[in-house]
Formats: C-alpha cells, sequence, structure tokens
C-alpha cells in the first residue's frame, strides 16, 4: 500500500469518528433519544475519542458526553462511573478553548443533579482545574467555568467552601467586570449560589468587593443579569445585619425600586426579596426602606402581579409590621391591608395564603387601632373559614389561627366580632367574647347593638364548661345587663312564658306570644 492510499484511509477513518459524534451530539439534543443512546452503549465508545489525535473529534465526544450527562442523574452517574471526569479535568489544562468549553459543561451537567455527583466533580480536581479556566483569556471559556461552579457551589455548604477554597471569588468579581453581558450574568449566579448558604461565605463574597460592582449593575438595560444582581445581593443581605448594611450603604436603594415597573417577572420578584431581607433585620433598616417609598411601591406591586411572584412582597410587609407600630402604620396608611386581603382571597396556593394570614397578624397585633384596620375589610370571617376548612394545609390554618388570636386581643370594633359569634370554635369564641367583656361594660351604644343585633341571644345558647375563661367573660357580659333581659333572651324562656300563659289564659297562647313585647331596653 502507498503512503497516498494510507492516507486515504486515515483521513476516511477521521471522518468516520467526526461523523460518529457529531451525529451523536445532535441525537442527544432530543429527550427521546436519550434512552436509546444509552441502551446503545455509546458512553462507552465516546470515552476513548476524547484523547482522540484530531480536536474536532474531541470536543465533540466532549459535547455529546456533557448532553447525555444533563438528560438525567443516571446518565450524569454512569459518566462518573466510567472514569471519564478525571480524563476531562487532565485535559483542560492542555487543550483548546472549545475542549475546554466542552468539558467544563460536562463537569456542570453532572454537577447539577445532586450534592452526591457535585462531589465526584470536586473529587477528581474539577474545580481547581474550572477556577483555573477562570483566568483565560476567552470569555466563552470563563462563562463555562463559572457556570460550573456555581452549579457546584448552589448545593450546600460544603462544596460551596470548597469552591471559595480554590479561588473562585475574586476571580469571579473580576469576571463581573468584564464588558461580555454573559459572562456577567454567570459570575452574579455564581456567586449568589456561593453567598446563599452561610453568613461567612457571603463574607467571602463581601470581602472581594462584589457588592460595589453588583450596585453598578442594578439599571442595567439587560433583565437577566438585574436577576442575578439582585439575587446575589438578596443572598448577602439575609444573613445578618451588618451585611444587610452594607448592601444598603452601596446606594442600592432607591436605585432598585425602579426594578419594581421592569416588564420581566423575575427581576420584580427579585426586588422584592431583597427588600425583604434588608428590612427583616432591625427596625431602622426597615424604617429607611420605607423612606425610600420602598412602602407604597410593594404594595403597588402586589396590585399588579399574581401568582408566587408576590410571595416576597407580602412577606416584606409582614416583616415591616412585625417590628413597631409606627411601621405597622405606615402599612395600613400606604393600603397595604387590602392588598394582602385581596391576595387571601384571588391566590390559591396555601403556601401563599399563609403568608399573607401571617402578614395581617403582624399588622393587627399592635393596638386596637391596627387591629380594627384589619376588622374593618372583613378579613376576620375570612381568616376563621381558612382555618375551619378541611381541605387547608396545617400550616395555612396554622397561620390563620395565630393571626385572629394576634388581632383579636387587640380588636375593639365589635360590630366586626359579632359575625364571629356564630361560627367560630371555642377557642377562638373565648376571645371574641373577651373583648366583648372589656367594651360592653363602658359603652352602653355597644350594650344596645349587642342586643338588638342578635349577639346577647346568641351568647346565652353557648354551652361553656363551668370555671372555664369563656363562661368567666359570659358572666360579665351578662352583667351588663338587667336580669330580666338576660332571661328573656336565655333558651328555654319561650317555653317557660308559654307555661304561665297557659296557667292564667287557657287558650289564648297564640295570641299571646303574636303580642308578646321584648323587653324594654331604655333601662341600659
Amino acid at each position: 500500500m502507498t503512503q497516498r492510499q494510507v492516507l486515504q484511509v486515515f483521513e476516511h477513518y477521521q471522518q468516520s469518528r467526526l461523523q460518529f459524534v457529531q451525529t451523536v451530539a445532535d441525537l442527544a439534543t432530543r429527550p427521546q433519544n436519550i434512552e436509546t443512546l444509552q441502551n446503545a452503549g455509546v458512553m462507552t465508545l465516546l470515552r476513548p475519542l476524547l484523547l482522540d489525535s484530531v480536536p474536532n473529534v474531541q470536543q465533540t465526544a466532549a459535547l455529546a458526553l456533557g448532553r447525555l450527562a444533563n438528560h438525567s442523574d443516571d446518565l450524569a452517574e454512569a459518566v462518573v462511573q466510567g472514569d471519564i471526569l478525571p480524563q476531562l479535568v487532565h485535559s483542560l489544562a492542555s487543550q483548546n478553548r472549545f475542549y475546554k468549553k466542552a468539558a467544563a459543561f460536562v463537569l456542570r451537567a453532572v454537577a447539577k443533579h445532586s450534592p452526591g455527583l457535585a462531589l465526584a466533580v470536586v473529587a477528581c480536581g474539577g474545580v481547581d482545574a474550572l477556577v483555573l479556566s477562570l483566568e483565560e483569556f476567552d470569555p466563552g471559556v470563563k462563562e463555562a467555568a463559572a457556570w460550573a461552579l456555581g452549579y457546584v457551589a448552589r448545593h450546600n455548604e460544603q462544596l460551596s467552601q470548597c469552591v471559595v477554597e480554590a479561588g473562585a471569588v475574586p476571580l469571579l468579581v473580576l469576571c463581573l467586570q468584564e464588558p461580555e453581558m454573559a459572562l456577567k450574568r454567570i459570575s452574579a449566579s455564581a456567586l449568589s449560589d456561593i453567598a446563599k448558604h452561610t453568613t461567612e461565605l457571603a463574607h467571602s463574597v463581601v470581602d472581594n468587593g462584589a457588592i460595589a460592582h453588583l450596585a453598578q449593575m442594578i439599571l442595567n438595560p439587560d433583565a437577566k443579569l438585574k436577576r442575578h444582581v439582585l439575587s446575589a445581593l438578596s443572598q448577602i443581605s439575609k444573613h445578618s445585619v451588618g451585611l444587610a448594611e452594607l448592601v444598603v450603604e452601596a446606594e442600592v436603594f432607591p436605585a432598585a425600586l425602579a426594578c419594581l415597573r421592569d416588564p420581566d417577572d423575575y427581576v420584580r420578584k427579585n426586588v422584592t426579596t431583597l427588600m425583604r431581607e434588608v428590612v427583616k433585620h432591625t427596625p431602622e433598616l426597615a424604617q429607611f426602606i420605607v423612606n425610600c417609598g420602598g412602602m407604597a411601591a410593594v404594595v403597588d406591586y402586589l396590585g399588579d402581579s399574581s401568582g408566587n411572584v408576590r410571595l416576597p412582597g407580602i412577606m416584606m410587609l409582614g416583616y415591616v409590621a412585625a417590628h413597631t407600630e409606627n411601621l405597622a402604620m405606615a402599612v395600613i396608611v400606604a393600603k397595604g391591608v387590602p392588598q394582602l386581603a385581596l391576595c387571601l382571597s384571588e391566590e390559591r396556593e396555601d403556601h401563599m395564603r399563609a403568608a399573607a394570614a401571617w402578614a395581617l397578624g403582624q399588622i393587627g397585633r399592635h393596638t386596637p387601632e391596627h387591629a380594627r384596620a384589619v376588622a374593618a375589610a372583613s378579613l376576620l370571617p375570612a381568616l376563621l373559614q381558612l382555618y375551619l376548612d378541611a381541605n387547608s394545609s396545617e400550616d395555612l390554618q396554622v397561620k390563620c389561627k395565630k393571626a385572629l388570636k394576634s388581632v383579636l386581643q387587640k380588636c375593639t370594633h365589635l360590630p366586626a366580632l359579632e359575625p364571629l359569634l356564630y361560627e367560630a370554635p371555642s377557642n377562638i369564641l373565648k376571645h371574641v367574647l373577651c373583648q366583648f367583656s372589656k367594651v360592653l361594660p363602658h359603652d352602653s351604644k355597644a350594650r344596645r347593638l349587642f342586643v338588638t343585633s342578635g349577639g346577647l341571644k346568641k351568647m346565652q345558647e353557648m354551652d361553656a364548661e363551668p370555671g372555664s375563661a369563656m363562661q368567666e367573660y359570659i358572666m360579665v357580659i351578662n352583667n351588663c345587663y338587667p336580669e330580666e333581659i338576660v332571661r328573656f333572651y336565655s333558651p328555654g324562656y319561650s317555653e317557660v312564658l308559654l307555661e304561665r300563659a297557659e296557667k292564667f289564659l287557657p287558650g289564648t297562647i297564640s295570641i299571646t306570644l303574636k303580642r308578646r313585647k321584648e323587653p324594654s331596653l331604655l333601662s341600659f
């Protein structure tokens, strides 16, 4: 065989290998092909091609493996079991930029599925190799490496610490300053994944100057970048007062409030999440957000949105209201109660309604004036209904019960309490009667209304255990009225009248009952 013939055979062999890996890579993009490819044993066939002499074959083989591993944790596990990761990691240091991007993709595809698979990436030296890739000139390689590091870090504190110890954070902060938008996004996302676990990890991000660079990008027109930037600032803020103050001092507000008008739902959600994480720490931080116009902005946001994107806004109002009477009043003045009432009635997810119930409880628990704002919005019957609904989740029932008790213990607005007399169970009813027993002895108008509305009659029908708090409240209320009035509305009193009438005026009982008048209310 001549040299020319040998070269022709070799060229044909190269073309066939390239055609094979390209076909597998293309087929792996469609989920319906994955099982067939797996059963055909393509993993075993692709592995030796990672060391092929033709670079194009190598990188396409890596791309195909990444797409397969990305599909499911079983295939990712097969990559780990096939001893492919060490081979990829070793090649990261010497191959061209196209191969490096493909290899980083494989590491990301494996790491994303579970902490165990992410730990396999760490164990084979993958994190160190990825950190070295962050120093590459090519922005595509940096992006692929940052993406993979973020997927490793997001699982738990231990894995995130491995990423930090490998020296990734300062390089990710440098990547934030690169001109490529995709690289900025992925770097911000990776920093968010690192910072979310503990105060110490968040400090590792802050100590490398990340806050200042993140703050500068809040008003960037790119929606995806803003999502990741706001998420990273939220993850930093949530851990401690000191970290939240550092975010505030970076002049993130009021600039971030402009993002509440962004058309992207996730940008708006992440802004309210950031506000929630800031206000929850101290009254001073909450007051700062209120002074920036944050309260009115979040109330408007709740009115313009629906579904899960409302959740951080609902919780933000609750955290603000929980701190002090004045801050709770700021929520009321900003018309936060009607918006929370809409959330309670419109949302169908129990965790959303539980959050709204919790927030309402935080608003109404301070003073009678705060409680009246909640009660006057007809929210007490709504909370009671959700509490009694057998289809409500346990968490929703608990939140509604606590909110009811918090508001009832301060509420002196009796017209709002009366509907509960007819539906509330004894554990809620005793709080209702407690408030009546406090108000009625000192308010003649309220005593009259309690009779004419049927409240006194309903109370006489209640079955209170002797010596219970509920019985004590009933006795206090009864003592506000003449004995004749109490007897008249007590169960069985009409039968007593019938017996007396039968004795003295036989045959005229029906006429007597028709003409009977209630006892005069003028005496009390």
